[in-house]
């Protein structure tokens, strides 16, 4: 941790070469949750967990954004993965002409009707939860596209465990009704 930290301080000032030593370091940690959300992607997906590491990780380096800390780092990171897997479900989609979703197990809300969710109606949910409640929709960012802890997401937001973790049942909750079958989601012009 501590070199982690020292790496994020050198390229704060600069010095490139300790981007690279640190993506050396926390290359393993970023590959275990690409390949996580990979995991929850639909079979047949044509990113492979290697690839969003890379591509978030080349949007990481060109934001040269300061990072608090290992946790933050990781955070950020995640944040440009669900943006790379975004990205990559609109470009499939418009290669389709709409004739396939990009679907994802999002935990529990997911599971509470027993099917997956389409990723992009679960960006256009996320956007409009982060409208209405933007630390709600950060804490799904950190736990489900940072593959962070409660305790891992409390800490980054500068907030209690309890509080974090009611932000996260709400925040599931919320999507749970936006992205439900058969429910109604909202269209754009449109406000609730």
């Amino acid at each position: 941790m501590a070199e982690v930290t020292e790496l994020l301080g050198k390229w704060r000032q600069g010095e490139t070469a300790a981007s690279e030593e640190l993506f050396a370091l926390v290359y393993r940690e970023l590959r275990q949750t690409a390949a996580a959300l990979m995991r929850r992607e639909g079979v047949g997906h044509t990113l492979q967990p290697t690839a969003l590491v890379s591509e978030a990780y080349l949007r990481l380096v060109a934001q040269r954004q300061s990072f608090q800390n290992r946790r933050h780092f990781c955070g950020v990171a995640g944040q440009l993965m669900r943006r790379v897997l975004i990205d990559h479900a609109r470009e499939q989609g418009a290669l389709k002409r709409g004739a396939g979703q990009t679907l994802v197990q999002l935990e529990d809300v997911g599971r509470a009707w027993g099917a997956e969710v389409d990723l992009l109606d679960l960006e256009g949910a996320l956007v409009r939860l982060e409208k209405e409640l933007p630390q709600h929709a950060r804490v799904v960012e950190y736990r489900f596209f940072g593959g962070l802890t409660l305790e891992e997401t409390a800490l980054l937001m500068e907030m209690s465990v309890p509080t974090a973790s009611r932000y996260w049942a709400f925040a599931k909750a919320w999507l749970y009704r936006e992205l439900r079958p058969g429910g109604e989601k909202e269209t754009s012009g449109s406000t609730r």
